[in-house]
């Protein structure tokens, strides 16, 4: 079993600190929500989790792999998957083509074993009957499936998804949850941020609520809705899931 650690992670913009002492950690094979107010630091934490922010202090850890100081393209090889909010695929390639693009980063593998792998990918995620569709084409719920195809081309130990609910219909959203649950039967530790706070405390096993900059809160769903703080500054205190 591996470890995603994030230790006293702080970060200041322009004088500003937006993120302050933060700590978190994922294991494989769990699913875990960062969540908060807009504006409360939770995307800066995510970004210098991912690598596309540099963390002013603090460190991210792989068990015991220091990759605070890694690009983005190097926290990958160490095994860390990043689904951006944006769409991701290449609009004028074909689905097949999508992901056999990043199975071409993989040195390790021959063309007859990246070929095995992208058959294996399309059936894995129900999407070989839209192989040749191009990504301009796709609905949703299906430029999601394919772009977490893409994520797990990499063979991550942990994927990090930002907003991976949105801009997709209610059904898309019960379907992504399957394949997050199926990414986590896979042994693979996910990481969720999501302005659809019922639907990530609904699949999260643990959650992090952060709010100016700071955790105030960890754990269940049933302990983050107990939270007298977190329902006064995030969830209100109507909020029932």
């Amino acid at each position: 079993m591996a470890t995603l650690k994030a230790q006293h992670l702080a970060k200041a913009y322009k004088g500003r600190q937006v993120v302050r002492d933060v700590s978190l950690s994922i294991d494989s094979g769990q699913i875990v929500g960062l969540l908060g107010p807009n504006g409360a630091g939770k995307t800066t934490c995510f970004y210098m989790i991912v690598g596309l922010a540099q963390a002013d202090q603090g460190r991210v850890l792989i068990d015991d792999l220091d990759v605070s100081h890694q690009p983005m393209h190097g926290r990958a090889r160490a095994g860390i998957g990043y689904l951006p909010q944006e769409a991701s695929i290449f609009r004028k390639l074909s689905v097949a083509d999508n992901i056999m693009a990043i199975l071409e980063t993989r040195k390790e593998l021959d063309r007859a074993a990246r070929r095995k792998e992208l058959e294996s990918l399309l059936q894995e995620f129900h999407i070989s009957h839209i192989r040749d569709n191009l990504g301009m084409s796709l609905s949703g719920g299906e430029r999601r499936r394919v772009e977490i195809a893409r994520a797990l081309a990499t063979s991550p130990k942990f994927i990090l998804l930002d907003e991976p609910f949105a801009g997709v219909d209610p059904i898309s959203v019960g379907d992504i949850k399957q394949i997050i649950y199926h990414l986590k039967a896979k042994g693979i530790g996910v990481l969720i941020t999501d302005h659809n706070v019922r639907d990530t405390l609904d699949i999260c096993e643990t959650a992090y609520i952060v709010n100016d900059g700071q955790l105030i809160a960890e754990g269940n769903s049933e302990t983050i809705l107990a939270n007298q703080l977190v329902k006064e500054v995030y969830l209100g205190h109507e909020f029932r899931l």
